[in-house]
């Protein structure tokens, strides 16, 4: 099953992406690279995807660490199985649990100082602002995000959380390139309809995350070998 793995974060960002350009496409839209080249417009829209999923790299690590240390205590079977229960939730009751989960004040904050600091670089215009603005970008709480960092705990270690959610990321670009060049394309009628399965992507994701619970035994590295004496 681990596999599936690389199929599933490219197939979350896949879909997410249409998610993404209907919240993060008036930052695409507003991106200062209409401006120049043809070339020089692709550079800047490519720039600004790569730090978006240099971003998603680095919270992957942080989350696949933390699953490594539930693999080494023997439980990331039970996380998985209740990651992926909770994501199913999600997609069943989606607007139950947006009413009940708030963002705390103080995060509510350091969000706005974040986009401050993006509207700095969304300024500037040069290739070096548009890879920081989209790195800040990728740090904006996005519930796609959240679902692919919870799947990534189910990679069982740092690295390969981070390669999880490279690929979510790197997913995501198809679409947000193409918006980023070639905007009028995107209706906000296509993107309504697309975005629709969302809902169905979650609910893959969550039903694999429980099999794999269900189907895959990890070791218990908490409990001594076999023939290994603890001195006390």
């Amino acid at each position: 099953m681990i596999t599936v793995l690389p199929y599933l974060a490219i197939s979350m960002g896949l879909i997410s992406s249409f998610h993404c350009v209907g919240m993060c496409g008036p930052i695409a839209l507003a991106l200062p690279v209409h401006k120049g080249t043809r070339t020089r417009q692709i550079a800047g829209v490519l720039a600004y995807n790569a730090g978006r999923a240099l971003t998603y790299a680095m919270f992957g690590i942080v989350i696949g660490s933390l699953g490594a240390s539930l693999a080494w205590l023997g439980v990331l079977r039970y996380a998985s199985i209740a990651v992926g229960a909770g994501m199913l939730a999600y997609a069943l009751w989606p607007a139950g649990l947006e009413q009940r989960l708030h963002m705390p004040l103080f995060w509510q904050k350091a969000i706005n100082r974040l986009k401050q600091q993006m509207g700095f670089y969304l300024k500037r215009g040069d290739l070096p602002g548009m890879l920081l603005l989209g790195t800040l970008n990728g740090a904006i709480p996005c519930g796609m995000v959240y679902m692919a960092l919870v799947s990534s705990v189910a990679t069982g270690s740092s690295w390969g959380g981070g390669a999880f959610m490279a690929l979510f990321g790197l997913g995501t670009m198809p679409a947000m390139l193409a918006l980023g060049i070639a905007k009028q394309q995107f209706t906000p009628a296509l993107r309504t309809r697309i975005r629709k399965l969302t809902p169905l992507l979650v609910a893959i994701a969550g039903i694999w995350l429980v099999a794999r619970g269900v189907m895959t035994s990890y070791p218990d590295h908490s409990k001594p070998a076999a023939g290994i004496t603890i001195c006390r």
